[in-house]
């Protein structure tokens, strides 16, 4: 049954239209509300990230959720990982994360997570959409939520994050800069990586409503890499505006993107032994990922993209690890969701094993030249239907002749059409994707 609300992430839109709206929000909450009061605790917990439209949808699920009689626990700003952490620890019903992760700051998302800290099962979210198409009443006085803060989340989440490094190992004498992408890791990550011993530069830890993710974080990473350079130090972290990617650089101002950080832990977790089964990619995980892990008779298999379907693949083979180039790592040994922090924590852990700098342990794969291009286009219109469109697709993968991919996808998150090609020489492979985008714009 198809969705009318909710795309592969939850509600997402421009703030001030719909369904990013005050009137839309406090509908939801009532909605989820209605669903979620049937079953458990009828506590949910609602978490944001920086972006200065958080404070508008809080307030606004906040009272269609204590409309609809569920208790309300507010975290404030915090990862997306947090949240869905915490709603196990609090046994919570339901876990809300008002983000639109790496989008600017006028965009905005609206997010659950069940009790066990997952994405929501296909029938609740289905549920609560039929919940929306219902008129919104207010259960009686004595039966309304109360709402409170919870003033230790962050302290709760930061400790939780330093249980996955071992108790023996610390991070004294590494100098790491850390680029929060002035997003909801802001004083989160700083203090992980400092309490665990690591001399710490910090860039993107400012934020004042608008400048999330803006020329920062892990999908600008420019910033990090010069920084990296400026203080020589060992390495540097990046985090997306809310705290579920990650990127890395190297002390040459290098960049180790998703799949090599996937690569580094799938690795790690062999040598000790604890690797079960092999490792979940996705359509855009480079070629370089797919042979390294065949060097190290790993098994790989790809999904649809999204850290979604990623994780229902890894549960369907009951594998742990998996993630995308993006930089959403999933590793189910260490906790249920994608976390950039404890992803990079794991990557830290290989290198003190191997005593080794990131640049040298990363050297085990080599990417092949991957280039994507984002192509806006008007809702409603279906650029990769047309014939031209279709044409340069076909011309492309015969000048690759085999050796390498084309893959054209539309964005669950944004109006954009993704054109990415891989092949073996990188001049080659721009060429070819700009020749895609080309054709794509003229049928937009």
């Amino acid at each position: 049954m198809s969705r009318k609300y909710f795309g592969t992430d939850g509600v997402r839109g421009k703030v001030g239209e719909f369904p990013i709206t005050p009137e839309f929000a406090m509908k939801l909450g009532w909605a989820a509300g209605r669903v979620l009061s049937k079953r458990g605790t009828r506590t949910v917990l609602i978490g944001k990230d920086t972006r200065i439209s958080g404070y508008l949808l809080e307030t606004a699920l906040e009272a269609g959720l204590v409309a609809a009689g569920i208790d309300v626990r507010l975290l404030g700003p915090m990862p997306t990982p947090a949240v869905a952490y915490l709603t196990r620890t609090f046994r919570a019903e339901a876990g809300i994360v008002i983000s639109a992760s790496h989008n600017p700051y006028y965009d905005n998302g609206i997010k659950f997570f069940s009790a066990d800290g997952t994405k929501l099962p296909d029938e609740v979210e289905l549920a609560i959409e039929n919940e929306l198409e219902q008129s919104m009443v207010c259960v009686s006085s004595e039966q309304l939520g109360k709402a409170v803060r919870v003033d230790d989340a962050a302290g709760r989440y930061i400790e939780f994050c330093k249980s996955h490094m071992p108790n023996h190992m610390s991070l004294k004498g590494l100098n790491i800069v850390i680029d929060c992408a002035h997003g909801a890791t802001y004083h989160i990550a700083p203090s992980v990586f400092r309490e665990l011993g690591a001399d710490v530069t910090t860039i993107g830890v400012q934020p004042n409503g608008l400048n999330i993710n803006a020329e920062c974080g892990a999908t600008h990473t420019a910033a990090l890499q010069q920084k990296v350079l400026d203080v020589k130090a060992d390495l540097g972290i990046a985090y997306d505006g809310d705290g579920d990617r990650v990127m890395m650089v190297d002390h040459t101002g290098r960049v180790i993107d998703g799949d090599e950080i996937v690569y580094l832990i799938a690795r790690a977790a062999q040598k000790q032994n604890r690797l079960r089964g092999g490792v979940v990619g996705t359509l855009m995980s480079n070629m370089g990922l797919e042979l390294a892990l065949a060097e190290l008779d790993i098994p790989f298999v790809r999904s649809q993209v999204g850290d979604r379907y990623v994780m229902e693949l890894l549960r369907e083979k009951d594998w742990r690890i998996g993630g995308e180039n993006s930089g959403h790592v999933l590793n189910l040994d260490h906790t249920c969701t994608g976390d950039g922090i404890i992803a990079s924590l794991q990557v830290l852990t290989a290198m003190i094993q191997d005593q080794q700098s990131l640049a040298e342990i990363s050297q085990g794969m080599s990417k092949l030249p991957q280039v994507l291009v984002n192509v806006k286009f008007e809702k409603g219109s279906a650029p990769l239907e047309k014939q031209n469109v279709k044409q340069a697709i076909l011309d492309v993968e015969a000048r690759l002749a085999g050796k390498g991919r084309v893959l054209i996808r539309k964005s669950g998150t944004e109006p954009l059409i993704r054109v990415m090609v891989e092949g073996e020489q990188q001049a080659e492979v721009e060429a070819y994707a700009h020749e895609i985008a080309n054709a794509v714009k003229i049928a937009s």
